[in-house]
This record gives C-alpha cells, structure tokens and sequence, in this order.
C-alpha cells in the first residue's frame, strides 16, 4: 500500500502562487506560472537552510531520500509542546543507525489556520542530539518546522544540530495518521533546484 504524505500545492498556501499561463481554449494546451517560497507546504531543508555548510539541496545523494522509517505515534500532544526523546518509547531500542522517523503528531489537521504555525509542537535539543548520534538518516514532521518559528535562537539552534549532524529534515507531511504498520520503506524527493536551500518534496510511506 503506498500512502501520499505530501500537500497539495494551491494558491491559497502561503508563500504559493499559481496562475493560469496558458489555455486549451486559446494556446492549445494548459500551462500554468507557478511561484513557490522554498518552504512552503511539505518540504526539504538542505544544510545552506541555516549555515551548517555549503551542501545545497540538489547535492544532496539520492539515496539519501529512502529507506526504512519508523512511525512515532505521538498521543494527546499539546501546543507548543517540546518532543522528547522518552516520547519515542520502544523504538528506541529498536532504531538502527541510517532508519528514518516519522512523527506523527496529528497537527496536520490545524493547516489554514494560526496554530499551525504559531503553536506546533517541537524537536527538543535532547531529541536532536539524540536524532544525529543515532545517524537518523530522515526526520519526518507535520508542523511546517521543527523548531519554534517565532523564537530564531531555538529555530536556529535545533536546524543546525540535525542539519550540521547530516540528519535531512522534512517539514509539512501529512496523512501519517494513515500509517498502519510500524514501519514504512520511506521516499522524498525534493525538486533539485541548483543551489537551493530547500525544495518542496513528493514524500510517500509503502507499507510492505
């Protein structure tokens, strides 16, 4: 079974514009002008995101957008709660170096509206550190960031140890509530936009 974890882009998002280019009717075919903030909906961070290094997102190894992930099912969390690493109970024990994990925390379902951005719960400094002396290879979230957006000493702190400790960051998923096993073969791939920053992501889960 194959599970979309992406947003769909539309207009409406911020940071997206989409406007009619050309038409059936008048140009033979259907096109559209498409402008995109490189963080909007569900995306990648590259390293160059917060300084870590130079790596941009298109010099970023393919086979570093697949592999095994394992589903956190976070239960009940709160706004602006900080995730822990005891949050993530048994698989702590039976996380290998280079899996992924996917946090699903069910804060989707407040995207259009303030909370999403302004109350998500976040990746504590002691899940990080533990996310990169593991070798996470990917680390899946709903909100549309890690850290909190409206504090830059957190926000900056939090990218720099998972992106400086090689852990690919992907921001904006959705849909983990449809996740039924307790491990997925993961893939996100990023649009390879030379030199970006970061780059909207097709991120699907396959349940074997």
């Amino acid at each position: 079974m194959i599970i979309d974890l992406t947003k769909s882009y539309e207009s409406d998002m911020p940071g997206v514009s989409i406007r009619p280019a050309k038409s059936l009717e008048k140009d033979g075919w259907n096109a559209s002008t498409l402008e995109l903030y490189s963080h909007a909906g569900t995306h990648m961070d590259a390293p160059y995101h917060f300084g870590v290094s130079n790596q941009r997102i298109d010099q970023i190894p393919p086979e570093k957008f697949m592999g095994k992930a394992w589903l956190v099912r976070l239960n009940n969390i709160s706004a602006q709660q900080e995730i822990k690493v005891a949050d993530l109970g048994q698989i702590r024990q039976k996380f290998q170096a280079g899996d992924s994990l996917l946090l699903a925390s069910g804060w989707s379902k407040h995207i259009g509206t303030s909370t999403f951005r302004d109350e998500l719960p976040r990746i504590s400094e002691e899940l990080a550190q533990w996310c990169v002396d593991n070798k996470v290879k990917m680390l899946g979230v709903e909100p549309p960031s890690v850290a909190n957006v409206n504090e830059l000493e957190e926000l900056t702190l939090i990218h720099q140890v998972l992106l400086g400790g090689g852990v690919i960051i992907i921001e904006g998923l959705i849909n983990l509530e449809k996740i039924s096993q307790e491990t997925v073969h993961l893939i996100a791939l990023p649009l390879k936009i030379k030199n970006g920053d970061g780059a909207p992501a097709r991120v699907i889960a396959i349940e074997e």
